[in-house]
């Protein structure tokens, strides 16, 4: 009984990791339940012993992505000073490979455009995760001595989703870095840390 449920649970990991990729690069108006199931080498069939229909695994997906955006925060600010932890976490989150990974990492600036066509359940869960990230910054911010914290954080997440989607859409590379760079070196300066620190 035990390696068929740790079996069962591999599968189902298998497919929301493939539908996780599927939807930062084609939204969720690109996943085809047949195509998924292709591409994570199973058969259609076998999709309806993990999830109930398409929009169950749209909502599961936005969960498996979230977590990507947590170890994106626990890599950079557990175990640090907020100063450090916050330009860390700047640094790494507008790093120059961000404009190429749109298959990994952070689903907010890949799938931010088409929450609102998301099914109920998945848009709560996507709400879920960003305020999770947000609150993360809102407490570093209050550790750091500023006031209206939590009106900053927003402020200070808007601006890193923002420039990762304008790079992303920029048709020069030149211009997509030097995005990058420019909203790196603007917050931490504004946020009081250290502007000099380089990408991580």
């Amino acid at each position: 009984m035990t390696e068929k449920i740790s079996h069962k649970e591999r599968t189902r990991a298998r497919i929301l990791d493939v539908a996780a990729e599927a939807l930062r690069e084609h939204g969720a108006d690109g996943i085809g339940v047949a195509n998924l199931m292709k591409r994570a080498g199973l058969t259609h069939g076998g999709f309806y012993a993990h999830f109930e229909n398409r929009d169950d695994l749209v909502t599961h997906a936005i969960d498996r992505m979230f977590e990507s955006s947590r170890t994106i925060m626990l890599r950079n600010m557990d175990g640090v000073g907020p100063a450090e932890g916050l330009a860390a976490l700047i640094d790494d989150y507008l790093s120059d490979r961000r404009i190429e990974q749109v298959a990994r990492g952070c689903p907010m600036p890949p799938l931010l455009g088409e929450v609102a066509r998301m099914p109920a359940a998945a848009r709560a869960r996507f709400e879920q995760g960003v305020e999770a990230f947000r609150l993360r910054l809102e407490g570093a911010l209050e550790a750091l001595g500023h006031r209206e914290a939590d009106l900053l954080s927003r402020s200070v997440l808007a601006e890193m989703i923002g420039a990762v989607i304008l790079g992303r859409a920029a048709t020069r590379p030149e211009d997509a870095l030097a995005g990058l760079a420019a909203s790196r070196e603007r917050l931490k300066t504004r946020l009081g840390l250290d502007a000099k620190a380089g990408p991580g």
